[in-house]
């Protein structure tokens, strides 16, 4: 049995930033960031560890989970499971970092600000209420915002970080606006009241909810870079330093995800708000058709490698969806279904973070980011090329890899719940994915290259190895992951 305070695995990832951003006032002048690495790195081990342990133990699995602070924020199995990802995707871009930032200026404000956008993302998957979800909403973006631009004599840094601070500024308008419109519907901004509220009927409020509801799903497509507020994705991960891109795509990707499934299962119960003509499955069935296919298509046509992972993290968002889209009002596969999306994000946060760190390792080497600049990588460095190799084919689904039975588990829900003809997209879309990521193995392996490279950063090699390790594992390991997760979406709907 647990004892420790529930929200422990959040409090340590704040209390790392806190410790990061005091050791740097301290030593303002120390240009060794291995002691912020080492803080940082041992921090999200901990909140790690500690969410390891709390689902070890049970906790929120099969219960409604631990409430706190007035019912606005829950511990439960989701919560826990999305802040174990959070954590492992930091301490794979906190290892990155010490090489690719050596030697630059405000390295402790660089590692501050992503343990707190951290802090935030747990928190996210925390929130019980929607003053809750904006204030950790915002505690991610705000963060954010600064890592993209932290470049700052870079122009496209600066460019991208602006463009993506303006479009989060309105999208974060539309978020908290659909949130007044919910409170005015419904009267209260604990999701639990929300859902009695629909229970109970809104009479002539349900135009109101109906706005809010749909302004509230546009403010979590944005932090997931779901269509259509995708536009920021490209211009950020491009501009952005490559371990700010990973830990955006991926930690970022799935805190917006991680709201969406509270908000929309526990806030607005389906059957309920169906009956009120607020049919948001059928709203994410239309986002996900759209966010895979202008993902996908747009990633083929790219000839940059960082901008085509970018769209492709869109296409994933496209997958996930599936999640939200296949749902239906009392049925038994609701749990299996989200939780198998959960277990995609999971594997999705080691490959996709794995192939945003290779091409942070191929711009410390001096290597541009063109497809046919990674030629005859392989030859030269085989190490990090088959580590790459392995994330893009994870990423496409080929089997056995881990990306493979994210997928199988996730379409295989949606076909249960029927919804076959969104399966079908989703297959032709992942095949067309196989397309675009093969261009870099080929690349990399089939091409003749001359390159300069210098010695394997060491740190960056480190965080490359335990990415795809955690690839390679979720092979014979994945069996518990998505039982994990599935027990946990299952709790949402009991």
């Amino acid at each position: 049995m647990v004892t420790a305070p529930p929200l422990t695995p959040t409090f340590l990832l704040g209390l790392t930033a806190l410790a990061v951003l005091l050791y740097d006032s301290v030593w303002p002048d120390s240009s060794d960031a291995s002691v912020l690495t080492g803080i940082s790195v041992i921090g999200s081990l901990a909140s790690l560890g500690a969410a390891g342990w709390f689902l070890t133990a049970g906790t929120g699995l099969a219960t409604d989970g631990v409430s706190l602070y007035a019912d606005a924020v829950v511990v439960d199995g989701m919560s826990l499971f999305f802040t174990a990802l959070f954590a492992a995707v930091t301490i794979l871009v906190s290892l990155a970092s010490f090489d690719y930032f050596a030697g630059k200026d405000n390295q402790g404000e660089l590692f501050g600000l992503m343990l707190l956008a951290a802090t935030g993302m747990s928190l996210m998957a925390s929130a019980n209420s929607l003053a809750t979800a904006f204030v950790a909403l915002e505690l991610v973006s705000l963060p954010s915002y600064a890592l993209v631009a932290f470049l700052k004599n870079d122009r496209g840094s600066s460019e991208a970080g602006l463009k993506y601070f303006l479009i989060g500024a309105l999208s974060s308008a539309i978020f908290v606006f659909g949130v007044s419109l919910i409170y005015g519907a419904t009267g209260s901004l604990l999701l639990p009241d929300v859902a009695a509220a629909f229970e109970s009927g809104l009479g002539d409020r349900v135009g109101i909810a109906g706005v809010g509801v749909l302004m509230v799903a546009g403010g979590v497509a944005f932090k997931a870079a779901a269509v259509p507020f995708h536009f920021w994705a490209p211009e950020a991960y491009e501009g952005a330093p490559a371990p700010v891109s990973a830990f955006l795509s991926s930690a970022s990707k799935a805190a917006g995800f991680a709201l969406a499934f509270r908000v929309f299962v526990v806030g607005f119960p389906l059957g309920p708000a169906a009956n009120a003509g607020i049919d948001w499955a059928l709203l994410f069935q239309v986002l996900a058709v759209a966010t895979m296919v202008l993902g996908n298509f747009a990633a083929a046509t790219q000839e940059n490698v960082k901008r085509m992972l970018a769209y492709s993290s869109i296409g994933h968002a496209g997958y996930v969806l599936i999640g939200l889209a296949a749902l239906s009002a009392g049925a038994s596969t609701n749990g299996d279904v989200m939780g198998a999306a959960m277990a995609h994000l999971f594997v999705y946060g080691f490959m996709n973070t794995g192939a945003f760190l290779f091409v942070a390792l191929a711009e410390n080497w001096g290597v541009g980011r063109r497809f046919e600049d990674y030629n005859g990588l392989g030859a030269e460095k085989p190490f990090a090329a088959v580590a790459m190799t392995a994330f893009l084919f994870s990423l496409a689904g080929v089997p056995p890899l881990g990306g493979f039975f994210s997928k199988l588990f996730l379409f295989a829900g949606a076909v249960e719940a029927g919804l076959w003809w969104l399966v079908v997209i989703a297959v032709i879309n992942s095949s067309l994915s196989l397309f675009y990521y093969s261009r870099v193995v080929r690349a990399l392996w089939f091409e003749e290259g001359d390159h300069d490279l210098g010695a394997a950063p060491t740190a960056l090699y480190a965080a490359l190895a335990i990415a795809l390790i955690g690839t390679v594992l979720l092979l014979p390991g994945f069996g518990p992951v998505i039982e994990t997760a599935q027990e946990a979406a299952t709790a949402l709907f009991a």
